[in-house]
């Protein structure tokens, strides 16, 4: 289990978090969990952040967990992490308070409104941002890693900050919005590969963010297979596959050729970061098909592949890293017009005391999706 220490910077406990109203009176302090050093996580009471003349307070509904916010917490993820920050990036949120600089309502979301908070906060003047790729902004600062992030019961967004505040379309659950984050840099890598409705695609790996790709390749039309652990197969069929296997390897490669009546795979999205499933995709992918290495892999590793498959069979490999604003405001739109239903990835909800419980489900894989909700007393499973 993390290390979790606890502080009290105030005695004023902070009042549960309503849906639908901003915290009722004055709100003295708040809880939040920061990183005092690798796999040390404080969670301390202390004062609400001041409020700046054009900045924005949010009360947090609910953070998800991922993999990156583990690899924080073990130390094997130092790059652009700030000592003490408070972790959290799959956010959603409620605007509370706004500063006297702004117009609510015209400048920034009026309080009370249901919003997501984008994680990547872009300079908007490097090559790549100009370029239409704020996406791998040169300059690039994300809340959660250096930037004060959603595990507290309140995040204040600077001036520079506030083009990532997102309103939804209407409310939905705050544990749906808060997947709005993995889904924005799903729709990042989707937007780099041909899947149409004749498409045939194969994700690899069922992790949260393979069975994401299964429900966006699913919502276009195309066929898809799942390879996962076989745990996670049936979430892959819950959220599109078609067509599941736990195979690996020469089978694995076998399967797909059986699936696509010899062609292969059109697509091939790896979801997660195995270096060794980079020659295997290749040779799973059809003539003129597309790899997708979508999952961030270990510092350090290589992968080999056959150059000659790459040449004789014309295919296309591409990355695809974080999301841009506009991939993020795609993925709220998409979640609160329920145009795409990710409520069954929401295995498990623990309250911001229980931090470290939520933690430890994430690294045991307890579950799909693992939220912390401020305000919220007991665990729950779905």
């Amino acid at each position: 289990m993390f290390d979790i220490l606890w502080r009290r910077a105030r005695t004023v406990r902070t009042p549960p978090n309503t849906p639908g109203t901003p915290y009722p009176g004055r709100m003295e302090s708040m809880i939040a969990a920061s990183l005092t050093s690798p796999g040390s996580l404080t969670l301390d009471t202390r004062p609400i952040p001041a409020l700046g003349e054009r900045e924005v307070l949010l009360t947090v509904e609910a953070t998800t967990l991922c993999g990156t916010d583990l690899r924080i917490m073990t130390g094997q993820k130092t790059n652009g992490v700030s000592p003490g920050v408070i972790l959290g990036h799959e956010i959603a949120a409620r605007v509370w308070r706004v500063g006297p600089g702004l117009r609510a309502g015209i400048d920034v979301p009026a309080p009370g409104t249901q919003v997501g908070l984008a994680p990547e906060i872009t300079c908007g003047h490097c090559a790549p941002c100009t370029s239409g790729r704020s996406n791998v902004c040169a300059n690039m600062a994300l809340f959660g890693t250096g930037v004060d992030g959603g595990l507290a019961d309140v995040i204040r967004i600077p001036e520079h900050a506030l083009p990532c505040i997102t309103p939804t379309a209407r409310e939905i659950a705050p544990t749906l919005l808060a997947l709005a984050e993995p889904l924005s840099c799903c729709l990042r890598a989707h937007t780099r590969l041909p899947i149409e409705s004749t498409s045939r695609v194969l994700v690899l790996g069922t992790g949260p963010i393979g069975l994401i790709h299964c429900a966006l390749a699913a919502a276009a039309g195309a066929s898809v297979m799942a390879c996962g652990r076989p745990a996670r197969l049936d979430p892959a069929l819950a959220l599109g596959a078609s067509t599941v296997t736990a195979s690996q390897g020469d089978e694995l490669v076998a399967t797909v050729r059986e699936w696509s009546g010899g062609a292969g795979a059109d697509v091939v999205i790896i979801a997660v970061g195995d270096p060794g499933l980079v020659p295997i995709a290749a040779q799973c992918t059809a003539i003129g098909g597309y790899i997708s290495c979508f999952a961030g892999f270990p510092a350090g590793t290589l992968a080999q592949i056959d150059p000659n498959l790459i040449h004789y069979r014309e295919l296309t490999i591409s990355g695809s890293a974080n999301a841009t604003l506009e991939d993020y405001a795609a993925a709220v739109a998409a979640l609160s017009t329920g145009a795409l239903d990710l409520s069954p990835l929401i295995t498990h909800e623990f309250p911001l005391t229980q931090v470290d419980a939520a933690l430890d489900a994430v690294r045991s894989r307890a579950g799909l999706k693992v939220a912390v909700r401020p305000g919220r007393g007991k665990p729950t499973e779905r």
